[in-house]
C-alpha cells in the first residue's frame, strides 16, 4: 500500500476565498459609508471595549521599559562620566601647577624684597639637593663657578641666614650650613647689641658663645649677623634665642639660638655675590 502526502483540503481554500472577498467588501462599505454608518460605529465600539484592556497592558508594560530605557542611560552615562573623570583629572593636575607656581612667587617675590630691603647683590638659585642626616651640614644649590658663584659667598633665604658657599664647581655649588659644627658667624643680639659668636653643633642646633655685655639676653630676642670679620653683611637674620643659662663660675652664659630657616623644606636661595661689610663710614665692597 503506498502512502503520500495528503492532498490539501479544498474546502480551506474556498474559505479563505471567501474571507478575503468578505474583507475587501466590508473595507469598500467602510471607506464609503459615512461616520455614522455601521462598520464605524461597531469600530468606536470595539475600541472603547477594548480601550481598558490596552491601558492595563500599557500599565503592565511600563516598568518593564522604564527599567530598559533606564539600562540604556547607564551606557550613556558610564560614557559621559568617563569622559568627565578625564577632563577632572587634567583640570587637578592643571590646578596643582597653578598653586605650585603661586607658592614658588610667593617664596620668590618675599626673597627678592628681603635682599633689596638690604641692599644686597644677589643671584637666585635653586637648592637641588638637602642633606639626608642630622650629622650632614650642607645643602647643593644649582649654581657655580659659570654663574660667579665662589667659595666664601653668603647664601640666605627671605627667613634669615643659611651658610657659606664651601665648594665650587662649574654649574653648582656646596653651601655649609650655619648648623654645622664647622660653621662660626660673627653675631649680635638685637634688643642689648652685645657681641658673640653664633656656633652650629652635631645636633644640628646653634649656640651663642662668647657673649659679652653685662645684660644678659632673653628667650624670644632676636640674634643677627654683626658684619664683623668681613664674611656676612650687618643684619641678616640668625634666629631667635629660646634658652638662656647663666650658672656661676662660668665666664659666659649658655644661650640656645633657634635658626628661622626651615632647612627641610627651604627651595630658593640667594647667592650674595656683592655682599659687603657695613662700618659707621658705610659698605665696603
Amino acid at each position: 500500500m503506498r502512502i503520500g502526502q495528503p492532498e490539501p483540503k479544498r474546502g480551506n481554500r474556498a474559505l479563505l476565498a471567501a474571507l478575503i472577498a468578505l474583507s475587501l467588501v466590508m473595507l469598500t462599505v467602510y471607506f464609503r459609508e459615512g461616520n455614522d454608518g455601521m462598520l464605524h460605529s461597531t469600530r468606536r465600539v470595539m475600541l472603547e471595549v477594548t480601550a481598558p484592556i490596552a491601558s492595563l497592558g500599557t500599565a503592565i508594560t511600563s516598568p518593564i521599559r522604564t527599567v530598559g530605557d533606564f539600562f540604556d542611560g547607564i551606557t550613556t552615562s558610564k560614557s559621559t562620566l568617563d569622559a568627565l573623570e578625564q577632563q577632572n583629572d587634567e583640570l587637578r593636575a592643571r590646578l596643582a601647577e597653578l598653586e605650585e607656581a603661586r607658592q614658588e612667587n610667593e617664596r620668590l617675590r618675599a626673597l627678592v624684597e628681603f635682599a633689596e630691603e638690604r641692599g644686597l647683590a644677589k643671584l637666585g638659585a635653586r637648592v637641588i639637593r638637602r642633606p639626608v642626616s642630622s650629622w650632614e651640614g650642607v645643602i647643593v644649590i644649582d649654581r657655580g663657578s659659570d654663574d660667579g658663584v665662589e667659595p666664601g659667598m653668603p647664601i640666605i633665604s627671605s627667613e634669615g641666614l643659611v651658610g657659606q658657599v664651601a665648594e665650587v664647581s662649574k654649574s653648582a655649588s656646596t653651601v655649609r650650613l650655619i648648623t654645622d659644627q664647622q660653621s662660626g658667624v660673627a653675631a649680635m643680639v638685637q634688643s642689648t647689641r652685645a657681641l658673640g659668636i653664633v656656633r652650629g653643633a652635631v645636633s644640628g642646633g646653634l649656640t651663642l658663645d662668647f657673649l659679652g655685655g653685662e645684660a644678659l639676653p632673653q628667650p624670644g630676642d632676636v640674634v643677627l649677623t654683626s658684619g664683623l670679620g668681613g664674611v656676612y653683611p650687618k643684619g641678616i637674620v640668625i634666629g631667635d634665642i629660646t634658652d638662656v643659662d647663666s650658672r656661676r663660675g662660668e665666664l659666659y652664659p649658655r644661650v640656645v639660638v633657634r635658626s628661622r630657616v626651615s632647612i627641610d623644606t627651604i627651595e630658593e636661595v640667594f647667592v650674595l655675590v656683592g655682599a659687603g661689610v657695613e662700618t659707621d663710614g658705610g659698605v665696603i665692597e
